[in-house]
């Protein structure tokens, strides 16, 4: 009998299912001699066999509690190519939920869709399912786009805002939900999760409607009919043609050429014009609105392009004069995927006599992306809670003013504000030649956001003086001994010699990418991050990485961009010329090494112009000798200057801030008279 291929694990899931750091395991494979060969991936990231590694962590009593499920996954990946395991994933949750299946019995017939089915009875069918899709997803990232959660569930909640607003009633009856292009069916899954709905999707992509269907099949029972999931392209043969929906959710194919610009040229759904060949989005959001029923609503995400091309000029101004786009939002970068851009939610009904949102004649925009901008969002994520707040403030302080016009018989305030950050804008202001509907280019010149704004820079700078204030008047306070000989001193070379700390250098980990992360990666900086805002911009596998952990030093090696700090967040992986450096806390003191590092004259005496790009030798830069005692005093005063520091960063970009606000008012001629 042949014996079935091995099934591979790398370092980092030998970890996981050990129970230990990623450390542990390196220094068992270099400990031990048992330790199994590997079979196969590369020197820097190692593949080992899963049956052999299980049976050495059970001999050597280290097999940690690890779930059962992390035992699951590298079966499934060992599986073959992406469509095979996706459909073995598919084939395992049609089977936990008791649906039938065109394959036979023989569908359960391979390894890991009867282990998952077993567990899946044991610890839930749902969990199980969660656990595979999110795997696949993960190891796929590239190939197929993903909805977040957190902006599936605003998706969700805007288009039921905008029903509602649009019926005057709480949706209690099923309500169908379609989503035309709905991929893994994140969109579907939180419009169950917000209102009763009959759900109905599609995808060219026969595994990802094969994994949304069971995805939908496992949701609990909320009393609305079966979803329907159907494989084909929506735009040239949609295979759910003739339905109609109470509400659309959709995060389209971004930047395709070949849409079916040349067959769909005649279609009826083009109620606003032909989309150019150039902007298959605007062919998707009329999709979208032809399968809506009168009074349902749309909700797309698209890239911020859509609502600037001078080639969909026209459409956009048949969707604004018929009142079927009703808000453009702009989120922050990071949102989704692509992360570099602030994409756009477009929030459309399909007109029908009644209430009308806004007033006629107007467009709600939200800049979420001024709200919370990038440095904020790329250190901790965007607060999906503060963003949904603020976006559902703008919609239906825009639907109040709506009512009362209808009230009153004509339409709303001109330009009426509802928050520093977004507006009510009416239609005459936008149908130009450009009818560019990009937040931040209307809602800055709405009279009235800008004292607000100002208002806001001006508590934050008073706040940042305050600060200033106080750490200076710390630092001022320190009793410098002038005129003395300096301390003796040691290198950072000779500190490491000495076993003082241990000094590692970033390398180009085997993946960089500007995403979302897998389970098992970590954050990564580059120096081309440290020249935007500091933050990280990509992610990596932790064994392929020189990773710092917190209370570690982290200096960069590079002239223009020269620092030192200590790290005290999560773990996070350093590229080329950024170096970390571990001390022995019996010795030395971080904040007092990196204090000491971080001078200016420091750099200057460990430069080299070996290169068109000045460097610096980490190791030759210098630390006076001090007892530990006296380091912690040191410690202190350069905690006091780090702070310092950051708050007079602050400052400058506030400052920046109300400078071009301020600006701005006194170039309109907003200065009153006599003051």
């Amino acid at each position: 009998m042949i014996s079935p291929p091995a099934v591979p694990v790398t370092l980092a899931e030998i970890a996981r299912l050990a129970g230990v750091g990623r450390a542990a395991v390196s220094n068992w494979r270099r400990r031990h001699d048992t330790f199994p060969p590997r079979i196969g991936g590369t020197d820097t990231s190692p593949h080992f066999s899963l049956t052999e590694i299980e049976k050495w962590l059970r001999e050597n009593r280290k097999l940690g509690k690890a779930t059962s499920r992390e035992w699951l996954w590298p079966q499934f990946e060992a599986l073959g190519d992406r469509d095979e395991t996706g459909l073995a994933i598919a084939a395992a949750g049609r089977l936990l939920a008791g649906v039938e299946n065109d394959r036979g019995p023989d569908e359960a017939g391979s390894s890991p869709v009867r282990a998952a089915v077993e567990l899946g009875r044991r610890e839930g069918s749902s969990d199980i399912l969660t656990f595979l899709l999110r795997r696949w997803l993960d190891r796929h990232v590239r190939q197929i786009t993903t909805t977040p959660e957190p902006l599936a569930d605003l998706m969700a909640d805007l288009a039921l805002l905008v029903r509602e607003a649009a019926t005057d009633k709480h949706c209690e009856e099923p309500v169908t939900v379609l989503d035309p292009a709905c991929g893994a069916g994140s969109l579907l899954a939180a419009a169950a999760a917000a209102v009763p709905a009959a759900l109905l999707g599609c995808d060219r992509d026969p595994v990802l409607t094969a994994l949304t269907d069971v995805r939908l099949a496992l949701l609990p029972p909320s009393g609305a009919p079966a979803p329907v999931v159907a494989p084909g392209d929506s735009l040239r043969a949609d295979p759910l043609i003739g339905t109609q929906a109470d509400m659309v959710l959709c995060n389209p194919p971004s930047n395709e050429r070949d849409w079916g610009y040349e067959d769909l040229a005649t279609d009826a759904r083009w109620a606003h014009g032909m989309p150019p060949r150039t902007e298959p989005e605007l062919a998707w959001v009329q999709h979208c609105l032809a399968r809506l029923r009168p009074g349902g609503s749309a909700v797309l995400l698209l890239p911020p392009a859509v609502a600037a091309r001078k080639a969909g000029r026209r459409i956009r101004s048949s969707l604004l004069r018929t009142g079927a786009l009703r808000a453009v939002v702009a989120l922050p970068p990071g949102s989704a995927a692509p992360h570099s851009l602030s994409l756009h939610l477009w929030v459309l009904r399909r007109p029908t006599p009644g209430q009308i949102l806004p007033g006629p004649g107007e467009l709600v925009l939200a800049d979420a992306a001024a709200r919370f901008p990038r440095s904020a969002a790329r250190e901790t994520g965007p607060d999906w809670g503060e963003m949904r707040a603020f976006i559902r403030s703008a919609i239906i302080g825009a639907a109040s003013r709506g009512t009362e016009a209808e009230e009153r018989g004509g339409s709303s305030a001109a330009g009426a504000g509802v928050t520093p950050w977004s507006a009510v804008v009416p239609l005459i202001d936008l149908l130009d030649d450009e009818v560019d509907l990009t937040p931040g280019r209307h809602i800055a010149s709405v009279p009235g956001h800008a004292g607000t704004r100002l208002a806001d820079s001006w508590n934050k700078v008073g706040e940042l003086l305050g600060g200033l204030r106080t750490e200076s008047a710390r630092l001022a306070a320190l009793d410098l001994a002038n005129g003395t000989a300096d301390q003796p001193s040691a290198t950072v070379g000779e500190l490491v010699r000495a076993g003082a700390l241990t000094l590692r250098s970033g390398r180009h980990p085997a993946e960089v990418d500007s995403r979302e992360p897998r389970r098992e990666e970590i954050p990564l900086l580059m120096l081309s991050d440290l020249l935007l805002d500091g933050s990280p911009g990509g992610w990596a596998y932790p064994d392929d990485a020189v990773v710092v952990e917190s209370g570690e030093v982290v200096v960069v090696g590079v002239s223009r961009e020269f620092s030192a700090w200590v790290h005290d967040g999560p773990p996070m992986a350093v590229g080329p010329q950024i170096h970390a450096l571990r001390v022995d806390p019996d010795v030395l003191d971080p904040w007092f090494l990196a204090g000491s590092l971080k001078a200016p004259a420091n750099a200057r005496h460990a430069g080299t112009h070996a290169s068109s790009s000045s460097r610096i030798d980490v190791r030759r830069l210098q630390v006076c000798r001090l007892a530990l005692p006296e380091q912690q005093r040191y410690s202190d005063a350069f905690r006091h200057l780090a702070a310092f520091e950051r708050l007079a960063e602050r400052l400058a970009i506030v400052a920046k801030e109300l400078g071009r606000d301020l600006g701005d008012e006194l170039a309109a001629g907003r200065l009153v008279r006599g003051k």
